[in-house]
């Protein structure tokens, strides 16, 4: 790999590329981005909660590992590793502080070992942030100053951009928008154990949580359903209902959207992004999803914020979480000229200590 003489605004050059590693609760990913967003190349594999946190650290690092091996060919200054994951987290110390939905990573030092690991300086942030940064920077969000972005998955995520600057709060977990309140006396949170959070309402496990329970009240009741014979049921098997007409999926769905607009309205009122952005796996039934949430947006949001948000779902989904890691290696970690002109190093072959 070579010096680039063709800096970018950034101080990076378009031959310029980030290791970019993603931290699920299901998937790990991993990825070589080079500056104009080009993903050279790509891997993923289960993240394996079930066997701890070193396991899953070791696989983590063995498929950055393979995709450096697999972009060693491309003409490409490596400047370092952006990471992302779900928190809470430290993102100044690059430290997991007990994310839930990795279950036994407490006070994992996770930049560290991917700099032990690879040579190469490492940057750790919220994936919810690295998502906004990425869809900012990459993806739906280019040319724009101000945007929302939330992923609505498992859980449900987000990040801000606020006047072209990624917004992270007082302690680096700024945007939780999943926990947003749209209920207040309503449904437990599985996330954080608060009542009548967006994520209890919307993200693909309540979707399916709610429907089953309105299935068993259906079968007490014997009202006809098309989910009745759905095992295990989806999110994406309400959205099929739905589609079909079922009035049962289409109350769930219905409750849903009413729930997300009632978030979104609430986060666009206070910042007026001029786009909003939704990701993850519920956006797969984005036919059902943007229509209602359009219109409710626009009808419930004050006039000139409603006039100037956008609601549209991410470009690039399947490999959104490696081009929000790669969008905040490429934001945080240090100009080129801080480092020898070489680059890169040979990833090392050692283990997580």
């Amino acid at each position: 790999m070579r010096p680039d003489d063709h800096a970018g605004t950034d101080g990076q050059g378009t031959d310029d590329a980030v290791l970019a590693l993603d931290i699920g609760g299901t998937k790990l990913a991993a990825g070589v981005v080079r500056a104009d967003g080009t993903v050279l190349s790509y891997d993923t594999c289960p993240t394996g909660v079930a066997d701890g946190a070193w396991a899953g650290l070791e696989r983590l690092l063995e498929l950055g590992r393979g995709v450096l091996a697999a972009a060693e060919s491309e003409s490409v200054r490596l400047l370092g590793t952006g990471i992302g994951c779900g928190g809470p987290l430290d993102s100044s110390e690059g430290t997991l502080i007990a994310p839930p939905h990795l279950p036994g990573w407490r006070d994992v030092p996770v930049t560290r070992l991917a700099e032990e690991a690879y040579g190469l300086p490492a940057v750790l942030d919220n994936d919810g942030t690295a998502g906004a940064a990425g869809q900012w920077r990459f993806g739906a969000g280019r040319g724009t100053r101000h945007l929302l972005y939330l992923t609505v998955s498992t859980g449900i995520g987000g990040g801000m951009v606020i006047d072209g600057r990624t917004y992270r709060g007082a302690a680096g977990n700024g945007g939780e928008p999943g926990h947003v309140t749209v209920r207040p006396d309503g449904r437990r949170c599985a996330g954080c154990g608060r009542a009548g959070c967006l994520e209890a309402y919307a993200s693909g496990t309540s979707i399916a949580e709610r429907a089953r329970e309105a299935v068993a009240r259906a079968h007490r009741e014997g009202e006809p359903t098309l989910l009745g014979e759905a095992d295990p049921l989806t999110a994406e098997d309400v959205a099929a209902a739905a589609r079909e007409g079922d009035p049962l999926a289409r109350r769930v769905w219905d409750e849903t959207t009413d729930a997300l607009s009632s978030g979104l309205t609430t986060i666009v009122n206070l910042y007026e992004p001029e786009l909003v952005v939704l990701g993850g796996g519920v956006t797969r039934s984005a036919d059902l999803l943007l229509p209602p949430v359009r219109e409710n947006v626009a009808r419930l949001a004050m006039g000139p914020a409603a006039g100037a948000a956008r609601v549209v779902t991410a470009a690039g989904e399947e490999r959104a979480g490696v081009l929000g890691a790669a969008a905040i290696g490429f934001e945080r970690l240090p100009a080129p000229g801080a480092r020898p002109e070489d680059g890169t190093l040979a990833p090392s072959s050692k283990a997580p200590a």
